[in-house]
């Protein structure tokens, strides 16, 4: 048994959804919405899964995937992709998990930012790297140069980064970025930028992709996912696109973690891809009217939240809201006492947590949300 996976604790997101199945809890941990998925790519699957083949599809995933991915980047961030940079993987996680073995090898270096995705140090891990850290904190979450000096050494072989930000929901802005890729350029090291929520931002905000900056086409890999540009978190279609000289390596890995991807989703998420704007647009003001509603609602209820920029996630600050505790205890008597699910955000460190800061999803319907503010400002009172 490797030790390493056995002696993991099951994830802050399984324990609180257990949590919140057992005590009839309105669920705002987990993120995945409960609206927003269009039907005319559902129907495209389902037309896909009884007219389309339903055996191996290609490795590196369907030619017309491969493509429609490489025509959206062209069209939405003007990056110039050819298909053969493109692979298809069973979720973004499964194309982290395949970058990362490709990658990293023992003794490298992984730069990670703090507060991070909780699937990025187990799997860094697992290859033999050694994680260093850049420690974002609240309420602004800046990059700043001088963390990164601190965190940067000649043996800096990856950066794993995630922009738009879980769990912050930063959005980070070209010249955050820039300060990253100049030192990504100077010491020569690989990015692996995760930018699975690149088009759920807000507020007229533009996704900067990290490989559209000076000197980042050649070493950046992007990671993307249908499962969150179309609220089908479920289907598990996610990519790579990589310059051919990594492409090569991260694809071989693909190859012996899932091979490849269920034929009829990929079928329907290259149809989506191909969708105009009015799409793209609508589904962020559809996402931003629930992050709205419930900032609105949490306001009410005597919580202070942090800017909420891009993904389905909203912060609450504890301790700017008047309550004395720390995350993990209020969260864990929000679901038994008060009937309601979040996630502490201290889950997200590797090391020096911020411990006053609570995660909530708001890709909810009404109901739902006002359900949870009610429950919210109960489990409120329970630390007065």
């Amino acid at each position: 048994m490797n030790p390493l996976f056995a002696g993991l604790p099951t994830t802050i997101f399984t324990r609180m959804s257990a949590l919140a199945v057992a005590h009839k809890a309105v669920n705002l941990g987990q993120g995945f919405p409960d609206f927003g998925w269009p039907d005319d790519v559902v129907a495209r699957a389902a037309e896909a899964l009884t007219t389309g083949s339903n055996q191996y599809a290609p490795m590196r995933g369907l030619p017309e995937l491969r493509r429609a991915v490489a025509d959206h980047y062209r069209r939405h961030q003007a990056l110039e992709v050819d298909p053969e940079e493109v692979t298809i993987t069973s979720g973004a996680t499964e194309a982290l998990a395949a970058a990362i073995a490709a990658l990293v090898t023992p003794g490298d270096e992984v730069l990670l930012f703090q507060p991070l995705y909780d699937a990025y140090l187990p799997l860094v891990l697992r290859a033999g790297g050694v994680p260093r850290y850049v420690r974002l904190t609240p309420p602004d979450w800046r990059i700043t140069a001088e963390a990164l000096a601190e965190a940067f050494t000649d043996r800096t072989r990856l950066v794993l980064f995630n922009n738009p930000h879980n769990p912050s929901a930063r959005v980070f802005g070209e010249a955050e970025l820039g300060l990253l890729a100049e030192a990504c350029v100077r010491h020569d090291t690989v990015a692996l930028s995760d930018e699975v929520w690149e088009h759920v931002i807000f507020d007229g905000r533009r996704h900067v992709p990290l490989a559209a900056l000076p000197g980042m086409k050649e070493l950046t890999v992007k990671i993307g996912s249908a499962g969150k540009i179309f609220s089908l978190t479920g289907w598990k279609i996610g990519w790579v696109v990589a310059p051919p000289p990594i492409a090569g390596p991260i694809a071989n890995a693909h190859q012996f973690l899932t091979f490849s991807t269920a034929p009829n989703l990929q079928a329907a998420a290259a149809y989506g891809l191909g969708k105009d704007e009015v799409y793209f647009r609508t589904m962020r003001a559809d996402f931003a009217a629930a992050r709205d509603a419930l900032v609105a609602g949490l306001a009410q209820a005597g919580f202070a939240t942090l800017p909420a920029e891009g993904t389905y996630f909203v912060c609450v600050d504890l301790a700017a809201s008047g309550i004395r505790s720390d995350d993990a205890t209020f969260c864990e008597r929000a679901v038994r006492e008060a009937g309601v699910a979040a996630i502490p955000l201290s889950a997200f460190y590797a090391e020096n947590p911020a411990t006053n800061v609570v995660r909530l999803c708001f890709a909810k319907t009404p109901e739902t949300l006002a359900a949870a503010v009610e429950r919210l400002a109960a489990a409120r009172k329970l630390f007065r």
